[in-house]
């Protein structure tokens, strides 16, 4: 799979889409217009960490720090993946 998320880009949630702690599910959650994904940690960081001033490389350092293993592709996929479906967007510049 080719990624649509270019190291140098800014990831940041789409505008109708938020997360939040879901205390019945002790989780955090992505929301979106009737959808509801329950995040791993992990992916509730990488989530965290998008707010369009980090970028993809910046994203990847940081959970670097906070994790003993960081494989580069995984996050951009798992980005592209969240890309694809139109809850994150990526600004290029």
């Amino acid at each position: 799979m080719t990624s649509t998320v270019p190291r140098t880009g800014r990831p940041h949630l789409a505008r109708f889409v938020k997360t939040r702690y879901d205390r019945s599910r002790e989780r955090q959650v992505l929301l979106g217009p009737e959808t509801v994904v329950v995040l791993n940690p992990t992916g509730a960081d990488i989530l965290g960490l998008c707010d369009g001033t980090r970028t993809v490389a910046e994203i990847v350092e940081e959970l670097g720090r906070r994790y003993d293993r960081v494989v580069d592709d995984e996050v951009e996929a798992f980005l592209s993946k969240l890309v694809s479906r139109r809850w994150v967007e990526i600004d290029h510049g």
